[in-house]
């Protein structure tokens, strides 16, 4: 009895992760994930370089990278009948359409998942999204290309399914580790995708040997390196095909989906594990593997409710900041701002992305074994408060010695913090996990939070900006952007708090 006591004691004392062996990744089916994490980002940044040095808009170009992918192709179509200053705001329309039909359709699609797994909407999610690559490399029209980003944004699978599967391979004790690895398909299809587009674009002026008889090419001078992307999602697309196993153990035929929903009935219907589904026996209890996706308003617990706040304002704040960033760097001194020039700015930003890739390569699980999720979360939002200060710091500074030693060294602070902030989302992924009412909806839990973060996507640049521009004309309160992010900053340290420490503590259901 004494020793049955020591035991009961331990387990109130010791947290989870310190009682069990770390789990090794399973790397048959992690590359997978590694490799899926690829298309969308391979597909955008292809788009890229399409816009050669134009700086007819530099602040839309500082505000989005991949607003650059437009410019010269909105003027190519003749959209605008030759109207320069229409061309930002076709270009918004365009953008804004990719966001829209993400935001739309991420929760249904994870959703859908749960029910008939995650490789069909995977698949079917890749497939589509080489068809919009095309259809983007052929289109002729603004509403063609329009239809080309509402389809990739509708079927982007990479932000809600595969992290759903990447969820369903991992456990409490791996997942971070495997977090430390994301970075890597991120930054090499940052890499590749610029490559494709800005070598491949305008074939037909730029290899005249090889394609300038090329008519074809002539009429669509981005199809290349369209055609080429979609070639590497392809290949993603076949690898998904014939080695990535089902990780959702109980699925539904699509048919009998189909007719539950008509019928308005139940249409999870649990089936018996199928002989190449990815099933953990000291993952999933006896019970729970026969338990059921349910409907949205059974998902809407208090814990789902609470990561769903959190992920919604972190996401609104980290989106927030780093359109204000460029903005700030390009503005005048006079006006706020730091008056840097594009390359400069384009310099900070690369390294700044880069340093966070490799801190979290390097440190994130380590940092998480030791203070856990919800110490690192805490810290990486709270950080945001020294990143809002340091705007009006750095700008006296400038003001006061004009750009020195000094207004670098806090703008090399203000960026490492930066990558605090952006640590959190690897932790909010774990809460996510722990908030699932049952395992048979992890899916649908997560894309609940990926919703509301693609909406933040929307509103946070276009807010932030908003705010900005209005603030620094003359007779306005110059801090009025800074108010606004500060109220950002604090909902979101708000909705923080009401998380617990470890997410484990969730997971006891």
């Amino acid at each position: 009895m004494i020793a049955l006591q020591d035991d009961e004691e331990t387990l109130l004392l010791q947290r989870p992760e310190q009682l069990t062996a770390k789990t090794p990744l399973p790397w048959d089916q992690f590359w997978i994930v590694l490799l899926l994490e690829m298309p969308d980002l391979l597909s955008s940044r292809t788009l890229a370089p399409f816009i050669p040095q134009v700086r007819i808009f530099p602040l839309l170009e500082l505000i989005s990278d991949r607003n650059w992918n437009f410019i010269k192709l909105i003027r190519d179509i003749g959209v605008t009948r030759g109207d320069e200053s229409q061309v930002g705001h076709y270009v918004g329309i365009l953008e804004s359409s990719y966001y829209a039909a993400h935001a739309l359709t991420i929760f249904h699609w994870s959703q859908l998942s749960d029910h008939i797994g995650r490789k069909p909407v995977i698949l079917t999610a890749l497939l589509a999204l080489i068809v919009s690559i095309f259809w983007f490399g052929l289109s002729k029209t603004f509403l063609g290309l329009v239809v080309s980003r509402v389809v990739c944004g509708a079927f982007d699978p990479s932000v809600g399914v595969v992290k759903s599967l990447l969820m369903d391979i991992t456990d409490a004790t791996n997942m971070p580790n495997a977090y430390n690895y994301m970075p890597i398909p991120l930054m090499i299809a940052g890499t590749v995708g610029p490559l494709i587009g800005g070598s491949l674009s305008r074939p037909a002026d730029r290899f005249p040997d090889t394609f300038g008889r090329s008519e074809f090419l002539k009429t669509h001078p981005y199809l290349l390196p369209c055609f080429t992307s979609a070639f590497f999602i392809s290949i993603a697309w076949l690898v998904a095909c014939f080695c990535l196993k089902e990780s959702v153990s109980t699925r539904t035929p699509i048919w009998e989906l189909i007719k539950g929903r008509l019928s308005r009935q139940s249409y999870s219907k649990p089936r018996r594990p199928s002989s190449d589904v990815i099933v953990d026996p000291g993952e999933v209890n006896p019970g729970e593997a026969q338990s059921k996706p349910l409907p949205l308003r059974d998902l809407l617990t208090s814990r789902v409710l609470s990561i769903t706040a959190s992920y919604a304002t972190t996401g609104l704040l980290q989106m927030a900041l780093s359109s204000i960033l460029p903005i700030f760097y390009a503005t005048s001194i006079e006006l706020g701002g730091l008056s840097l020039d594009p390359p400069r700015i384009g310099a900070l930003l690369a390294a700044s992305g880069v340093t966070h890739g490799m801190f979290q390569l390097l440190f994130y699980a380590r940092l998480h074994d030791r203070f856990g999720a919800g110490a690192l979360h805490f810290t990486g939002v709270s950080s945001s408060i020294p990143i809002i200060i340091l705007f009006p710091v750095s700008n006296a500074l400038a003001r006061a010695y004009g750009i020195g030693m000094v207004v670098w060294l806090c703008v090399a602070v203000q960026l490492m913090l930066k990558t605090s902030l952006v640590m959190c989302y690897p932790c909010m992924a774990l809460f996510v996990r722990a908030a699932a009412p049952n395992r048979a909806s992890l899916g649908a839990t997560n894309g609940l939070t990926q919703m509301v973060a693609a909406v933040a996507r929307i509103f946070g640049p276009a807010s932030a900006a908003s705010v900005f521009s209005y603030s620094s004309q003359k007779g306005h309160d110059a801090w009025l952007i800074y108010y606004f992010l500060f109220a950002i900053a604090f909902l979101a340290v708000g909705a923080v708090l009401l998380l617990p420490r470890d997410p484990s503590v969730w997971e006891d259901r």
